[in-house]
């Protein structure tokens, strides 16, 4: 295999996660073509980069992806989300003899089972919150009223058991609140489907969240770069908007400031240091990759990244595991990576990643998600009033502006198509709750904060909102 020029990519994503990988495999000597699928109207924005194509049809399917890596001879898959990686098809394409990263089915189940993951994490003594499983919403109330009476003031945590796109989490103060997110994952309205048919209840720990990845060949493990991302979809101060959006959305908690899957972040993180990196290392990512192989007998290949939460006296907790990249960490994270990353992902496939260091930039990236918020009705609609991402919102509405943003800033596009407008004219249409993700970098967090803010004010859509505050307090 040619290592230095020529060489084919896939990713395998939507969203602005996919976006990015493709940009880092664009910027390697060693890669002639990226290509991306199901991918967006971004994947073909970025040099060297396209959407995938099979007779004329984007494939979607893991067969029609195999199909196209087959037809293409494509050297290289990546797989960014972790609804693929469920579904096998790191497996079945290794079985085709096609080169893949990604960690396969198996594995997949530290990101879409919680529970299933809790128990493995408790048997390996890595640090977790004390937490139970249920698949009785019933049992699960009593035991609600039960971890509440022992221990009054208690907050807890519940969590549906599958994927939920960020968003399966609620977290409550008071046991009525518990009651009522059991009532709405596992009852009516399921607000997470299927994925509630079993959830799992944990005490809410005090400290700081962070979110930490790492690469694994099954043997070494190292520590990536990481980014402080911002899952809430409002500003602490934006009671109003927030009160607002729970009306609209039919949430009896109007002060519940809802998860997403991501409204912004920076890296590198403001305070991961060398010291805690290697505590998390020593007590959480090497314990759970090599206790993994030891229950399972398989080797974890691929991106692991770990929830955590981070107590006062410094010691790590894992809240939850996902398999992959995340979003939008990776649009921040990815282009501070220096390492030819073509080269570092065939190292990782090979079981090389100790002959490869992971070197980065010293530069501050600063992402900003522009999300479909609560829009002004287009005249035609019917309906009551949609409350914006995370809850029901409008797509496809144009954007405008993108060309007005400066050259060396990047725009890794989450849910954007390209269409007609009513005179015939190409235009760039929304088609999701995160549309983009602007990011800007700098000398220091301020640099790439202040250009990330003055280059968004120049896109606009209609219901278009974003967090006034990414980075804010840390300069």
């Amino acid at each position: 295999m040619n290592l230095m020029s020529g060489n084919r990519v896939l990713v395998v994503d939507a969203g602005g996660r996919g976006n990015a990988i493709a940009h880092a495999f664009a910027r390697s000597g060693s890669v002639e073509r990226v290509y991306v699928a199901p991918g967006n109207a971004g994947s073909e924005m970025m040099d060297k980069c396209r959407l995938a194509a099979i007779e004329g049809k984007v494939p979607r399917s893991i067969s029609e992806l195999l199909a196209f890596v087959k037809k293409e001879r494509i050297d290289l898959t990546f797989v960014g989300p972790e609804g693929y990686l469920s579904e096998g098809i790191v497996d079945i394409f290794q079985e085709d003899g096609q080169r893949i990263l990604g960690p396969k089915r198996e594995a997949a189940v530290l990101e879409n089972s919680k529970c299933q993951t809790k128990d493995l994490l408790k048997k390996l003594r890595v640090p977790v919150p004390p937490c139970q499983n249920f698949s009785d919403p019933q049992e699960a109330k009593e035991y609600v009223q039960q971890r509440c009476s022992e221990e009054p003031g208690r907050g807890l945590v519940v969590k549906a058991d599958g994927l939920a796109a960020g968003k399966g989490s609620i977290v409550c103060a008071t046991p009525e609140e518990a009651a009522s997110a059991i009532e709405r994952i596992m009852v009516s309205p399921r607000l997470f489907g299927e994925a509630g048919d079993r959830i799992e209840i944990e005490d809410r720990l005090e400290g700081r969240e962070l979110m930490f990845f790492a690469l694994s060949d099954g043997h070494t493990v190292q520590a990536m770069q990481s980014a402080l991302d911002y899952k809430q979809a409002f500003s602490p101060d934006e009671s109003v908007a927030i009160r607002l959006f729970n009306k609209l959305a039919g949430n009896p908690n109007q002060d519940n400031n809802p998860n997403t899957g991501g409204m912004g972040g920076f890296s590198p993180h403001p305070w991961l240091d060398e010291e805690l990196t290697e505590r998390i290392m020593k007590k959480i990512a090497l314990p759970t990759v090599r206790g993994f192989k030891e229950s399972s007998g398989q080797e974890y290949r691929g991106v692991i990244y770990f929830g955590l939460m981070i107590s006062e006296d410094r010691e790590p907790a894992v809240l939850e595991i996902n398999v992959r990249l995340g979003d939008p960490e990776a649009e921040v994270i990815l282009p501070r990576l220096q390492t030819d990353f073509y080269q570092l992902s065939m190292a990782v496939m090979d079981g090389r990643l100790d002959e490869l260091p992971l070197q980065w930039s010293d530069d501050f990236c600063l992402g900003i998600c522009a999300i479909s918020g609560r829009a002004i009705k287009p005249l035609s609609s019917t309906g009551p009033e949609r409350p914006g991402y995370p809850g029901e919102h409008y797509t496809n509405m144009p954007i405008n502006g993108l060309e007005r943003v400066d050259p060396e800033v990047i725009v890794y596009h989450n849910g954007t198509a390209w269409g007609t407008d009513s005179a015939g004219n190409r235009r760039l249409y929304t088609t999701g709750g995160r549309v983009f993700t602007l990011v800007a970098r700098g000398k220091s967090l301020a640099e790439a904060r202040a250009k990330a803010y003055e280059n968004i004010k120049r896109v606009r859509f209609n219901g278009m909102r974003y967090r006034k505050d990414i980075g804010l307090r840390y300069i």
